[in-house]
């Protein structure tokens, strides 16, 4: 691991140096509780010699991108082109862009990733494939592609084992790309299945005489199961950086290990039962996740953030002894973390009470 320290990655913009100076709304993030989850996490990888390949949609900022890699991540994973592109400028080469690249303007793009980095990709259609073939042709390389496998999440991939060893054969034979292994993101609880699927579609790759080098999978929820993990070489997880409301109540961390919470401010108090602040769904997004409101102030006994508008957010306080009053600070953990990073040029770093600046959020918008 990195015997560097965590700072030193970052070059902090100038900002208020107190936690009640900061104008709102504005993500805030514990340092100290970002280098805890990621440190906790590669220790977990190194101690199951398991790849870590962190996602960065969730942060979406190179500093903390490369710090995972210092730590000992072998490389990152991409969502989005935009993001590889962002990652690929600040000099970062091992990636893996986890989503069909399809149209001509895309596959453009790709190739000119692929002549400056060592950006690997997937497919699970015959019809990504011979794009990709032409991307790879076009950087004068083979690109490396993994099979997408639907072992239970029932969003891409190959329907069955069988499907995947003949898009490996597929792969094998189109000019310009490498058949690389097979990767997955499977439904929380069904690591088992998605390992007995991967097995499968592995034994019949290689019946074939096609090796699959890398075996991806991954998901936050499941994180510190070893169900199904003997078949994997990495692990593709992006939310433990800050994880968030659905991770606590789910008892994945606690709400100690939530780095990220959105500061407001209380702009009215109509009554004693409601209070509004200025974080609404441009602040803290509309995603559920299965969840009662859109996120909660952990330090006022989780009073709830109960509806949204586009600016305002509806804060619960009727079961609050002291109301908080017009001007006060709110600190809210959020539903779901990542899509808050993509609302924001700017976030700020604090270790504990000390402001320690502001971070532009590097890939922020790059969902093309």
């Amino acid at each position: 691991m990195s015997s560097k320290d965590i700072t030193s990655y970052f070059r902090f913009e100038p900002e208020a140096k107190r936690i009640e100076d900061l104008e709102t709304p504005v993500p805030v993030i514990d340092i100290g509780v970002v280098e805890r989850n990621l440190k906790r996490w590669q220790e977990r990888c190194d101690k199951l010699r398991l790849g870590n390949r962190p996602h960065i949609k969730t942060h979406k900022l190179v500093a903390l991108a490369k710090y995972q890699m210092a730590l000992g991540a072998k490389g990152i994973t991409v969502q989005k082109l935009g993001e590889a592109e962002v990652m690929a400028d600040a000099g970062i080469r091992d990636m893996l862009l986890t989503f069909n690249v399809v149209g001509d303007h895309k596959l453009g793009r790709l190739a000119d990733l692929a002549k400056r980095t060592d950006i690997s990709v997937v497919a699970d259609n015959e019809v990504v494939v011979e794009g990709l073939g032409r991307a790879g042709v076009a950087a004068g390389r083979d690109l490396s592609v993994l099979v997408e496998c639907d072992t239970g999440s029932k969003r891409n991939g190959v329907q069955s084992p069988a499907a995947a060893a003949r898009l490996a054969k597929v792969i094998d034979q189109t000019k310009g790309v490498t058949y690389g292994g097979l990767m997955t993101y499977p439904a929380a609880g069904t690591r088992k299945e998605a390992e007995a699927f991967l097995a499968e579609a592995r034994e019949l790759a290689g019946n074939a005489s096609l090796a699959s080098q890398t075996i991806s999978t991954g998901g936050s929820p499941d994180m510190w199961s070893d169900e199904g993990l003997a078949i994997a070489s990495e692990y593709r997880a992006g939310t433990y950086v800050y994880f968030d409301r659905s991770f606590a109540e789910r008892g994945i961390c606690s709400y100690d290990d939530c780095a990220l919470s959105v500061l407001a401010t209380v702009v009215s108090r109509p009554t004693n039962e409601r209070a509004l602040i200025d974080a609404g769904s441009k602040a803290l997004t509309t995603d559920l996740l299965g969840l009662k409101g859109y996120g909660v102030v952990w330090s006022m006994n989780k009073a709830e953030i109960y509806n949204v508008n586009e600016e305002h957010g509806f804060l619960d306080i009727s079961n609050l002894a002291r109301k908080p009053e017009v001007g006060d600070l709110v600190r809210i953990t959020p539903n779901h973390v990542c899509p808050v990073s993509n609302l924001f040029d700017r976030v700020v770093f604090v270790r504990g009470n000390d402001v320690l600046g502001a971070v532009k959020v590097d890939a922020r918008g790059t969902v093309q």
